[in-house]
């Protein structure tokens, strides 16, 4: 390998499906009627697309570190590496209040405490800095992974304790909302969201070490193992009688957070291997998935005005499961339209679209 850094293509196709995942999320949250919301499908795909979210603050925290390390090898300073990935963080952090401003402009500015409201990039942003803050605090790549780790799983732990404290209670509301769930406040909290980036993390430094050594295959069976492990054991616990006074499964478990962690991590190694495979009989093919993972703030920051601003206000809560299923489809080809003409018009960007070095801004 040599010293410039590697686009891992593959890292974008799973990104591409985190933005399938998130607009069947929001499409059928915003049009699926009520008398259809008791649907078995629907159940499912709603626990599907709660999947979305932790697995984009996965891979924001794989690019932290692919991000930081690209940085290095380029500057060889390693302070100021991370510190640049810092600064994106909260850059991500200062976009996640223009979201906020945008909403409150295009929906009449009829809710000025929605300005506050938490979202995902409110949490991704600190998350992103928060970790790179850390990477840059220890100089060797396994006690770096071990902190990131040990990190991940702390916020974990902490989660149903934070939830049910009453030492938070004197924090003034829009901060709280940044530690635990309020009705129609917040829709992500720190704990245990953050942790899905520090996870990531932990993922990243085994990438980028396997990538730089040239051996990617061993990494990526190794991590495959690793995830299945994990899950089996993460499953395995949540039998268990809880070591908490009072926690749900479905929201504040460690037990769940670490399943989904397993689950999301091994679509890393499955997508490896499908590039290699893709790649081997059809080289520099075309990847929709692709396209849509480099455009992922981009498409984030449209589909939700569209789903849920008034341009779609016939739509709210009038379609049957099926018909929504069929808008969904539609509508991601819409998107991908969309990304396709922005690339080529704006970006100055044809498909196949020709491997950028390093993460793009989307991908963090």
């Amino acid at each position: 390998m040599t010293n410039g850094a590697v686009r891992h293509a593959y890292l974008d196709r799973v990104r591409g499906v985190a933005v399938l995942i998130m607009i069947e999320a929001h499409v059928l949250d915003s049009w699926t009627r009520a008398a259809d919301r008791t649907h078995p499908g629907f159940g499912d795909a709603m626990i599907l697309g709660g999947m979305g979210a932790p697995l984009f603050l996965l891979l924001a925290g794989i690019a932290v570190v692919l991000s930081a390390e690209s940085k290095f090898r380029k500057s060889g300073n390693f302070g100021e590496s991370w510190q640049a990935v810092q600064k994106r963080g909260w850059q991500v952090f200062g976009l996640a209040f223009l979201f906020r401003l945008q909403s409150y402009i295009l929906g009449g500015g009829y809710n000025p405490i929605g300005l506050l409201k938490v979202d995902i990039l409110n949490i991704m942003g600190p998350a992103i800095a928060m970790a790179a803050f850390a990477g840059r605090m220890v100089a060797r790549k396994e006690a770096r992974a071990a902190l990131f780790v040990i990190a991940a799983v702390a916020i974990a732990m902490l989660t149903p304790i934070v939830r049910t404290s009453m030492l938070l209670a004197w924090l003034p509301d829009p901060f709280e909302w940044y530690l635990r769930p309020s009705p129609g406040r917040t829709n992500f909290t720190l704990l245990p969201w953050a942790g899905f980036v520090f996870a990531g993390a932990a993922v990243g430094v085994l990438i980028e070490a396997g990538t730089h050594a040239q051996r990617p295959v061993r990494t990526h069976i190794s991590l495959a193992t690793a995830a299945i492990l994990l899950g089996f054991l993460a499953y395995t616990a949540s039998f268990l009688p809880s070591i908490y006074a009072r926690s749900e499964f479905w929201t504040s478990s460690p037990t769940f957070f670490l399943l989904r962690v397993a689950l999301l991590t091994l679509l890393v190694p499955l997508a490896f291997t499908w590039e290699r495979l893709v790649d081997r009989y059809k080289p520099n093919s075309w990847s929709p998935l692709e396209v849509m993972g480099r455009a992922s703030l981009f498409v984030y920051w449209v589909h939700v005005e569209l789903v849920y601003g008034l341009i779609s206000k016939p739509l709210r809560r009038s379609l049957s499961f099926e018909a929504c299923l069929a808008a969904y489809a539609i509508f991601s080809v819409f998107l991908l339209v969309l990304v396709i003409l922005k690339d080529r018009f704006i970006d100055g960007r044809r498909a196949p679209a020709v491997p950028q070095p390093g993460p793009t801004p989307a991908s963090i």
